[in-house]
């Protein structure tokens, strides 16, 4: 933390900090969350504002509208680099110089090679534009957008995997029952990380033992609610649940992980939650197409039953996944704990493969998801 000449938080890193938080009330999705504040000459603030998604204005320009002529001569305090180019709006840079804005502070440079080179526009037209000084506030506007940036870096959705497991990883008994491992604390947690996606994918088997409606209760939501996908051959049975929620599902009909989340970069997804299934789980992670695991552990012991993962097609410790530690909460008597993986250096960004074609239904049985994929772990409804 930065701390003025009186010990206290610079004025900067407390503006930056309401940047941030105003950015976190745009949603998840296709572009990145973005908060803006605009001090004047004084260091007064006149303008705030954050993006509401495609189409919309930006950040900056939100702003700039709140404050009118009072942004001359002040300092617009952003998370995100500026953009430099035209989309669906105009350039964010040429905004901030038309407002007469004589200083800009931005959390972390634009990762996207179309937007970025915003603060090099800003300094060759003499308007000095600088990343926060606060280390932690530029790791926090990172953060921000790091399921954006992930997506954008590797042509895909950001996959979170999430499972609830008794303490030795067991996600249902050798009977099959499984509700409900965790308590309620839990399960409501579980409603909060759905909202924070805009795809929830589970498999067809899932889908038929089940019958999730995989809709978000209990949780606000800063946009669309999610949307429920289901991947795998077999077909989806009209009375399925999750065909009369709020967002129409979509049918991955393919057993190919790559594919699948190819078809749902094209449809827009940009963060997707991965629930159920052990073999469903298990083809993503083998595929290296995990980035985030989020696991909720019950305090009991079952002994047998149906694993969180099935086989890896490892045989030796050396040839584990690792994890790196992100977050432990106590959720009541269960603990939720967040893991990141550790990818590869991905290549320079690529044109994804084009979407699916369509394709015939198999018959049940046939879509290459195992029988135990049928025995029921939990799965929040």
């Amino acid at each position: 933390m930065t701390l003025s000449a009186s010990g206290h938080p610079s004025l900067e890193e407390l503006v930056f900090r309401r940047a941030l938080e105003l950015a976190a009330l745009g949603p998840e999705g296709e572009n990145p969350r973005v908060g803006c504040v605009l001090l004047d000459a004084d260091g007064s603030a006149v303008g705030e504002g954050w993006h509401r998604g495609p189409g919309t204005p930006h950040a900056e320009v939100d702003a700039l509208a709140a404050a009118g002529g009072q942004a001359r001569g002040g300092t617009a305090v952003v998370t995100l680099e500026p953009c430099s180019h035209t989309g669906r709006t105009g350039p964010c840079t040429k905004a901030l110089l038309d407002a007469g804005v004589a200083r800009v502070v931005y959390g972390c440079a634009d990762p996207n090679p179309e937007a970025a080179g915003g603060a090099a526009v800003l300094i060759a037209a003499g308007l000095p534009a600088s990343l926060a000084q606060n280390a932690d506030s530029r790791t926090e506007a990172e953060e921000l957008i790091r399921p954006w940036a992930t997506a954008y870096r590797h042509r895909r959705p950001l996959v979170t995997w999430k499972w609830a497991a008794t303490l030795d990883g067991r996600t249902a008994a050798a009977d099959g029952s499984s509700r409900w491992v965790t308590g309620k604390s839990a399960r409501r947690d579980v409603h909060r990380l759905r909202a924070a996606h805009d795809t929830v994918l589970v498999g067809t088997g899932t889908l038929l033992a089940d019958d999730p409606a995989l809709t978000v209760r209990d949780a606000p939501l800063a946009g669309p609610p999610p949307r429920p996908a289901v991947m795998g051959l077999r077909p989806v049975p009209p009375s399925a649940r999750l065909l009369n929620g709020p967002v129409s599902a979509v049918h991955l009909k393919t057993r190919d992980p790559h594919r699948a989340l190819a078809d749902l970069w094209h449809a827009g997804a940009r963060r997707v939650l991965l629930e159920g299934g052990a073999h469903l789980a298990g083809a993503f992670v083998r595929e290296g197409l995990v980035d985030d695991v989020v696991a909720y552990l019950a305090p009991l012991l079952l002994g047998a039953g149906l694993p969180a993962v099935a086989d890896l097609g490892i045989s030796s410790l050396s040839e584990a996944v690792r994890l790196d530690l992100h977050d432990i909460c106590v959720l009541g008597g269960d603990v939720r704990l967040t893991y990141r993986t550790r990818p590869a250096t991905p290549p320079p960004p690529s044109p994804p493969p084009p979407p699916s074609p369509p394709s015939a239904a198999t018959p049940p049985g046939h879509d290459g998801e195992a029988a135990t994929d049928n025995v029921r772990p939990q799965m929040e409804q």
